[in-house]
């Protein structure tokens, strides 16, 4: 026995197949040729045709339509039907691409719970504009041009993956959603720099491009209320030079357009015009009225420019200076040309030499590329020796006149160098920017004793082990001065944060008070509590070291927060500042559409634009601490 409904169904089906086979004869019928000449047929104009096909029902002779999508049939006579009931079919087909938009699909997300990555069930609808969305997102986080959007195999992959409703942007149209985003990033941490009352710690650093463009960065470094950590780039910006004056102006304009006064430190190299670029700073801060302690250990120092100029420094030496020079203008000719480079790979064969490690030059500002370089040569020694038989230009333009490097000979591969002598020179450029603790910027010392692995114990056991002995042998006084010094600074910088923080605590940090009492305590008894924190943090253990597991120094902190508020703000304070200036180095050193020529008809707006969004989306999921 068969329902109504199925009744229906086999009606349904039957239409379907009629309007089939009436398609195929039609098709059919135009294939062979008629003799006679038909009359040339009105062009359909209504949209509706783009989503049904008409046809003549071969039985009855009347006009139809069938979906695209689904296949239903539907009387197309224009005197009686129209198109109203195809429209109205085109809204609520199911299979139709452009309602996918109501259509809302399950799908797999990745939730992080705590350490661990776990799968959960999650909603998806088709949105043309999150598309576009994640189109520009695209474009910013694997450095692509804006003209990817109008090039045919993009296209193509368009018009198989997405509706055919959607439009595919073109390149001013994305270029726009780029500025979009950039602009709700920029606005998001204005206000989140003002709110949060935040001090923050800055990175700068300049650079010239292959084409001769002097580039300014400057990155801004805070630890939020949840206890994680922040490097936002602030500004991007081509200047003329590398003179202070243009610096300085950059730098205060910046910081006036951020909105941004508490800055708690300046981490720049040791050239000449930085030293400027702190004094602005500074005196900046002091005006402002947010500087700590006068701002007298606002400059870090980078430890990277420090460490390259002590080996470079022990390089200077005469006798290794020659062989250094010898060696790298070996490597130099042979690299300059992929025909020698083939002769090279020849001759390490001939010599049967193996090893995956290719010539590399030194960089006068990495001090380790110069140990990688003569790693990598010694290596290929008998190589060098076999491809100089086989090219004898290369002697000849290595030992072309008196100042010429000369090729290296035996004595420049096993170069005794005096250690000694070495040591003693690098020892004393050390001693410039790190041989008096009472000179050094106390933020290094403060980072070890607020570390709740370490504290002072260990700090303390520090100085004594590095300063406490004369070159002799002897004690030295001067290790306990030290060890009393930075205890002194210490003190001085929490008391500091107390008067600092004293006006906003109870707005700002209510379970402060909880700690240390009611809101009936009396303020003598509040600011005791106060002073016995710190005492009190440096009293306890430290926390003991797993092997088989670092401890998270930030998240300790999040749990302990509301044990010791005032030592916690400290610590926020000195655990986010920079040793070096690696952070902003970045920017240059891993951005290739920097040394893409085309890049540079673009405004300076748009470089700023760009690379501050590329740190943005750095990591895949956005910042939600700061967008929210």
């Amino acid at each position: 026995m068969v329902t109504g409904g199925g009744q229906r169904s086999n009606v349904a089906n039957i239409d379907v197949t009629i309007a089939n086979n009436a398609i195929e004869l039609q098709n059919n019928d135009g294939e062979g040729g008629n003799l006679g000449k038909k009359r040339k047929g009105i062009q359909k104009r209504s949209k509706v045709w783009l989503h049904f096909t008409a046809f003549d029902d071969p039985f009855t002779s009347k006009h139809k339509a069938r979906c695209n999508y689904c296949g239903k049939v539907l009387r197309a006579e224009s005197r009686r039907n129209g198109t109203s009931t195809m429209n109205g079919h085109i809204e609520c087909c199911l299979k139709n691409p452009s309602n996918l938009k109501n259509n809302t699909l399950l799908k797999y997300v990745s939730k992080v719970d705590g350490s661990k990555t776990v799968m959960d069930l999650g909603t998806w609808k088709f949105d043309e504009g999150a598309v576009k969305r994640a189109l520009a997102e695209m474009l910013i986080i694997d450095e692509d041009s804006f003209s990817l959007v109008e090039k045919l195999g993009f296209r193509r992959f368009c018009e198989v993956a997405l509706p055919p409703t959607f439009k595919i942007p073109s390149r001013r149209t994305i270029t726009r959603q780029c500025y979009k985003i950039y602009a709700e990033h920029r606005t998001a941490l204005k206000i989140f720099f003002k709110e949060s009352n935040l001090r923050v710690s800055l990175t700068t650093d300049t650079w010239t491009s292959l084409q001769r463009i002097t580039y300014m960065s400057l990155t801004a470094h805070f630890i939020d209320a949840k206890w994680k950590l922040h490097k936002k780039i602030l500004c991007f910006y081509p200047v003329d030079s590398h003179k202070g004056d243009e610096l300085r102006d950059l730098l205060v304009r910046c910081l006036k357009d951020w909105g941004l006064e508490k800055i708690y430190a300046l981490t720049a190299d040791n050239a000449s015009t930085n030293d400027g670029l702190v004094r602005v700073l500074k005196d900046a801060v002091n005006k402002w009225g947010t500087a700590i302690l006068g701002g007298k250990d606002i400059h870090m120092r980078c430890a990277a420019h420090i460490i390259n100029l002590v080996v470079g420094e022990g390089t200077k030496k005469k006798e290794m200076n020659i062989s250094v020079t010898a060696i790298r203008a070996t490597v130099k000719y042979i690299r300059q040309s992929p025909m020698r480079l083939k002769r090279f790979k020849e001759a390490c064969e001939w010599v049967e030499i193996e090893s995956k490690k290719l010539l590399c030059l030194d960089v006068p500002t990495r001090c380790n590329s110069l140990y990688l370089m003569l790693d990598t040569t010694e290596r290929f020694e008998e190589a060098f020796e076999r491809y100089a038989r086989q090219d004898p230009h290369m002697k000849n333009e290595l030992n072309d006149g008196p100042n010429a490097p000369r090729f290296p000979s035996c004595i420049d591969w096993e170069n005794d160098v005096d250690l000694h002598d070495l040591a003693g020179k690098m020892r004393k450029k050390y001693k410039k920017y790190g041989g008096d603790p009472g000179e050094m910027n106390k933020n290094i010392f403060f980072a070890v004793v607020l570390d709740p692995r370490y504290k002072m114990d260990y700090l303390e056991y520090l100085i004594l082990k590095m300063y406490g002995r004369k070159p002799n042998g002897e004690l030295d006084d001067n290790g306990p001065l030290y060890v009393a010094l930075v205890k002194r600074e210490m003190g001085i910088l929490f008391e500091e944060n107390k008067r600092l923080n004293s006006s906003t605590t109870k707005s700002s940090d209510p379970q402060s008070f909880d700690e240390q009492g009611s809101s009936s305590t009396s303020t003598t008894n509040i600011q005791s509590g106060r002073k016995a924190e710190l005492e009190k943090y440096l009293a306890e253990d430290p926390d003991p070291k797993d092997e088989n597991e670092d401890i998270d120094v930030l998240q300790w902190w999040k749990m302990n927060e509301h044990r010791f508020p005032m030592v916690a703000t400290m610590a926020r304070d000195v655990l986010v500042v920079p040793i070096s200036t690696v952070a902003s180095e970045s920017a240059f050193n891993t951005r290739d559409w920097l040394r893409d020529k085309a890049v540079f008809d673009m405004e300076e707006e748009d470089l700023d634009t760009l690379d501050s969004l590329e740190k943005e989306f750095d990591k895949i999921h956005l910042d939600s601490t700061i967008l929210e």
